[in-house]
């Protein structure tokens, strides 16, 4: 939320670490691309033909800088100049753990989505919390946790469904916005998570919670983040 997407640098697109290794980055890359290629069936309808094509070519250049140690050299030694990283920052890729934007799990949700789906929605229609809830003209992520949990549904489910890192639904959930993702990537993500819980309307709910998370102070949670 605190820059737009061609704001971030190529570390932050990727949501990787400086210090990641070249296999993490082909991770994040190719993870990326499966997302907002078009025809992609995770992100057809989150955002416009022109915000697609930006995401791509700057993930792409992003790509193309980090897995070539020169440009990458380069590159890192640009962000230091620029106090966006700090010599430390510059130490050797080491082996560590993939981290990725999308959750690359291979677990399923077992049962059929139609038969989800028409649970779901039968809950959502019965329940009178939730119909308070996706009324008011505010939707927080407090309130998007309240929902989930009303309906019995768990974050891993989401995860797995959706291929959004569960991380991410956590701090979208938690309202911890110093952690909340590039507001381009925050948008699908919480239409994403809208549409698993079958919730109605997608548009008009993410939009709330856009404009809910907008008007919460930057340095939220900020103490998590040191």
């Amino acid at each position: 939320m605190r820059k737009s997407f061609a704001e971030l640098n190529f570390y932050e697109m990727l949501d990787i670490r400086p210090t990641a290794a070249a296999y993490e980055i082909r991770q994040a890359y190719s993870a990326a691309l499966q997302i907002y290629q078009p025809g992609s069936l995770a992100s057809h309808s989150f955002f416009t033909k022109e915000e697609r094509q930006e995401i791509l070519s700057l993930i792409e250049e992003a790509y193309r800088t980090l897995i070539q140690d020169q440009t990458r050299k380069a590159y890192d030694e640009a962000l230091v100049l620029r106090g966006e990283l700090d010599a430390a920052g510059r130490a050797a890729p080491a082996v560590k753990k993939p981290v990725d934007i999308f959750n690359i799990s291979r677990g399923r949700d077992h049962q059929k989505p139609g038969e989800r789906q028409a649970s779901l929605k039968s809950r959502i229609r019965q329940s009178a919390r939730i119909g308070e809830l996706t009324v008011r003209d505010s939707l927080s992520g407090a309130d998007l946790k309240e929902i989930r949990e009303t309906l019995g549904v768990t974050l891993e489910q989401i995860a797995q469904a959706t291929k959004i890192r569960q991380a991410h639904l956590i701090n979208i959930e938690e309202d911890r916005v110093a952690r909340l993702p590039a507001a381009i990537f925050l948008k699908g993500f919480v239409k994403s998570y809208l549409n698993y819980l079958c919730l109605e309307s997608v548009e008009e709910l993410a939009a709330r919670y856009m404009g809910t998370v907008a008007r919460l102070p930057q340095s939220q949670n900020a103490e998590e983040n040191k």
